[in-house]
């Protein structure tokens, strides 16, 4: 059949349909042009030629030049190819006004950031806090900005900074340091976290040294300084030293702390003075600045400049003076007193003096009114005027009249108390002038008061720890000879749980009361006025981490060093408090040259010239077993004589001789009949009246036979 025109012939029908298949097998295909053509060769027609007309031949791409042009990796166009798919010509463009626009087509870069380390910025954020310290010398801003700080974990590197950092300057920064953190101590930094900081500041110790020349002996003054002023326990040094390599600086550091500052007679006074101390002042000067200051204020009125100068006194702690100073005044000059309420207003509003200050000043105030009244015959009137004054305006805390009655008058059961403590000070302060320790006994009897007899003792011990060595070597002589005079070890137990309940409040008139309470407690022990489990009795009465508990802790680790004995004996700088066994020479001695042909007399005096009444059983021990060895009853004699002149009391005699009735067993392997000689001393004595009743209530063991 003939072609006609709008018809396919056969042939072109054929060629139509080749060219369908071989344009599938291009476009399906991932592979290369190359590889299309020999993997997949195209169809020709049967005749065997290609065709060079119709579709088919525009699918294999030839470049001009005649060579194959290869197409880039992932589609993308070669020379004289068409390119990957979807490529479009020229560089493409977002317009951000298209409504079409979506800004996730944005082209974006991938930007590196470091992971912050929350270590790292704290320990930035308080070098800045130092240095501004440093420049400033304002605690109370150096405390707000590291509790605004936060991170409360971190606080002991804050530690390692602060003295790291100090000690590569002068002693002023070094002093500033000190200051600052005694400032802190349990306030804003915990006392766990300020022996932690120590901690890394000791291992760190061979780094510091690198840099710092003297780092062990600076060092070693700062960890000194923190023990004076009780942010460190004593105890720290021994727990410390155990965990560090002897070879290492940090182990150098406590033993230079403990060799060369913390055993040197006075050290407290030393190591608190030797960067210079000028933040640091006695009691008595910080009294005279308060009194001058606020004299200088109500002649010229000025409450700023009187604010400005109690905040530069830098004594948060002792505001409670002021308040009391201030009140005295306002009595004595009573045209001050409108001045004198506008400064306490002003300093309460301020927030210059805590609550806990003000109430502090008043009641301070209160106790001392009868005494007031000696000089000022209004006071207690002028009192009761001006504390609703104050608690109308609002510096006075209202709770300040719970302590007192209605009418402001002290209830009628503190009354008898009271009275009992206004007359043992003055018993106590004509002992500090007499030394005359039987009068204060006699004394005591008279009041006839012994319930009272932990109120005295704590109120001696304060006395003490307000005035000089003389005087709290004084008490700790007289608190031995009261033990075995008519306190019992319960008075003893009960005054020093008195004294450590109250060592906070103590600690506010006292700076150095922790560390003078731990002394007077380590010392009792010393002398047998108390045993070493009385120290666990006591603690167990006291709050767990009260500053008291510290003290104790403190007193366990005086008691526990090395030659403590000596040390605490001569704590207070001498006078009568020497060795136990100096004096037990001492008295050997007396003992034999007497035995040897003396006269009673000269005997008697050599007792009298020890001056320790509280240890003359140990003359009563002796001379009893003197006796029994030379087999001489002239011993009798002298302990009769003794007895006559009330040098060795009943208390005394009594207590030798149980002493010897005690240790009769180990005596009987020296002495053979040491127990039938004790037999007849002790009835000699009972006979002659030497010793107390109670005495005989005990069975004597028996004689060997």
């Amino acid at each position: 059949m003939a072609s006609s025109e709008g018809f396919l012939t056969e042939e072109q029908r054929e060629m139509f349909k080749l060219a369908t298949q071989n344009a599938e097998i291009l476009s399906s295909s991932p592979k290369s042009p190359s590889s299309l053509l020999s993997d997949h060769p195209l169809k020709v027609p049967a005749s065997g030629k290609a065709p060079n007309t119709g579709i088919a031949v525009r699918h294999v791409r030839r470049t001009h030049s005649g060579k194959l042009g290869r197409a880039k990796k992932d589609g993308a166009g070669g020379k004289g190819t068409w390119g990957k798919l979807l490529d479009t010509d020229g560089d493409s463009h977002i317009d951000r006004n298209d409504p079409n626009y979506d800004s996730g087509e944005e082209p974006y870069q991938l930007v590196g950031a470091t992971i912050s380390d929350p270590l790292d910025d704290y320990k930035k954020a308080v070098a800045s806090i130092i240095e501004e310290y440093f420049s400033t010398g304002d605690v109370d801003v150096a405390a707000s900005d590291l509790r605004e700080l936060g991170s409360s974990e971190y606080h002991p590197y804050f530690i390692k900074r602060l003295v790291s950092m100090a000690m590569d300057r002068h002693d002023k920064e070094k002093e500033m340091a000190s200051v600052l953190l005694s400032a802190l101590y349990a306030d804003v930094i915990s006392p766990a976290q300020i022996r932690d900081g120590f901690v890394i500041l000791l291992e760190s110790a061979d780094d510091l040294a690198v840099d710092i020349l003297d780092a062990v002996d600076i060092l070693a003054l700062f960890l000194a300084r923190a023990v004076v002023d009780d942010i460190l326990p004593p105890a720290f040094l021994t727990r410390a030293e155990k965990t560090l390599p002897k070879s290492s600086n940090g182990f150098q550091v406590i033993q230079t702390a403990e060799k060369s500052y913390l055993s040197a007679p006075h050290h407290a006074e030393l190591v608190e003075r030797r960067w210079g101390g000028s933040t640091h002042i006695t009691v008595e000067e910080v009294k005279k600045k308060i009194t001058d200051l606020l004299r200088e204020y109500v002649e010229s009125g000025d409450t700023f400049e009187a604010c400005r100068c109690i905040r530069q006194l830098g004594v948060t702690f002792f505001h409670h003076e002021v308040v009391k100073r201030a009140l005295v005044l306002a009595m004595e000059i009573r045209t001050a007193e409108p001045l004198i309420l506008k400064l306490l207003k002003e300093a309460a509003e301020e927030g210059l003096i805590s609550s806990s200050q003000m109430i502090k000043g008043f009641s301070r105030l209160e106790e001392s009114l009868n005494d007031l009244a000696l000089d000022i015959p209004s006071a207690k009137a002028l009192f009761q005027s001006l504390v609703p004054i104050a608690i109308s305006e609002g510096w006075l805390d209202a709770s300040f009249v719970k302590s007192t009655g209605d009418n402001g008058e002290v209830p009628k059961e503190d009354v008898k108390i009271r009275r009992y403590k206004e007359e043992v000070v003055t018993i106590i302060h004509e002992y500090f002038l007499s030394d005359d320790i039987p009068e204060l006994i006699r004394s005591l009897e008279d009041l006839g008061a012994p319930e009272f007899n932990p109120i005295f003792m704590k109120k001696l011990i304060t006395l003490a720890m307000d005035r000089k060595n003389r005087e709290k070597e004084m008490a700790s002589v007289l608190l031995s000879a009261l033990h075995i005079e008519i306190f019992s070890t319960e008075d003893i137990v009960n005054g020093f749980v008195l004294l450590l309940e109250s060592a906070e409040d103590t600690a506010l008139d006292i700076l150095d009361a922790s560390n003078e309470l731990a002394l007077f407690l380590a010392r009792a022990v010393i002398d047998d006025v108390l045993a070493p489990l009385n120290l666990e009795e006591i603690g167990s009465k006291l709050a767990p981490n009260c500053s008291g508990s510290e003290t104790v802790r403190m007193a366990r680790s005086l008691i526990a060093a090395r030659h403590a004995g000596e040390r605490l004996l001569r704590c207070w700088g001498g006078g009568t408090g020497w060795a136990v066994e100096d004096a037990k020479d001492k008295i050997m001695k007396l003992l034999e040259e007497y035995e040897s042909g003396g006269v009673v007399g000269e005997a008697c005096q050599c007792i009298r010239d020890l001056g320790m009444p509280f240890f003359n059983h140990e003359v009563v021990k002796k001379a009893l077993v003197m006796a029994m060895e030379k087999k001489n009853d002239r011993m009798l004699d002298l302990l009769q004589e003794c007895f006559n002149e009330g040098l060795i009391t009943t208390n005394q005699m009594t207590k030798g001789f149980s002493r010897i009735k005690e240790g009769l067993d180990d005596l009987a392997l020296d002495i053979p009949n040491a127990k039938e000689k004790f037999s007849f001393y002790l009835e000699h004595a009972q006979n002659k009246g030497w010793l107390l009743p109670v005495f005989g209530d005990g069975p004597i063991p028996a004689a060997a036979n």
